[in-house]
């Protein structure tokens, strides 16, 4: 039986690492984070470059997952019923909420971005589709975790010992695991979840959960946008956007058969 080959395995690694890092990771973070000579990794990703499958940002030097895995994933993602079926309906809810729009479900301890609605303005933007997202510090991570308690969070899953503290994106951020239980029990009460600057700074996300015929949680549905659009000028949130996410969780839910809820 022929035996693994290294540098593939190596590449598989970096791959992986980068489709958990939003902001793209530099070279010394994947060589420090794989425990990989800087000389390695840059010859992997050099090749990786050459193929399509990573990009690297002519301003920061930071390295992310190019096109071409994007495009290696797309017959999974058009053959995937929820994305689908929610098709319309996150287009709706785009133009009644004027924000982007975001369906994710699930993935190895994060948050998959099935589809993606660009808000519908001229501004410029990127597309998130395969995108991985943290589940603690996102909307659609924190309605997964708490409508479905086999979701849990990669990093506290992965803790062997001492006290779980989850990865901190901005001062925002929500890292233990006793405060996000906390919020998650508000998010089970309300029926939805919100995060202000928890992942990036200046914006806001809300979001509910889609269930299918069984009443099962298999997706979530919401809005990003700035804090001066999502939150009003006395720090509330904006429950006219909070209604028209449930709207359109309970619609795309309906398509897949759940009962109104």
């Amino acid at each position: 039986m022929p035996g693994r080959i290294q540098s593939i395995e190596r590449a598989a690694a970096i791959l992986r690492l980068l489709a958990g890092g939003a902001r793209g990771l530099s070279l010394a973070e994947i060589s420090r984070s794989l425990e990989l000579p800087k000389g390695t990794v840059l010859g992997i990703l050099r090749t990786l470059q050459h193929v399509g499958f990573v990009e690297q940002d002519p301003e920061s030097g930071r390295y992310r997952l190019g096109g071409g895995m994007l495009s290696l994933g797309t017959r999974y993602l058009d053959g995937n019923e929820l994305r689908t079926r929610a098709l319309n309906w996150a287009d709706t809810l785009a133009s009644r909420s004027g924000e982007s729009v975001r369906i994710g479900t699930p993935h190895q301890g994060r948050v998959l971005v099935v589809h993606h609605v660009f808000r519908p303005d001229s501004s410029r933007q990127t597309l998130d589709v395969g995108t991985l997202l943290p589940l603690h510090a996102t909307a659609l991570g924190k309605v997964l975790m708490a409508f479905d308690p086999l979701v849990t969070p990669l990093e506290e899953a992965s803790a062997e010992e001492g006290p779980v503290v989850l990865p901190s994106y901005t001062r925002f951020t929500i890292t233990s695991p006793g405060e996000l239980e906390k919020q998650l029990e508000e998010v089970r009460d309300n029926g939805w979840a919100w995060e202000a600057e928890e992942l990036v700074d200046g914006e806001v996300s809300l979001a509910a959960p889609i269930r299918d015929r069984r009443g099962t949680a298999v997706g979530a549905i919401g809005v990003r946008g700035a804090v001066e659009r999502l939150r009003g000028p006395d720090n509330r949130l904006d429950m006219e956007q909070v209604s028209y996410v449930r709207d359109a969780a309970r619609a795309i839910s309906r398509e897949l058969g759940a009962t109104p809820y």
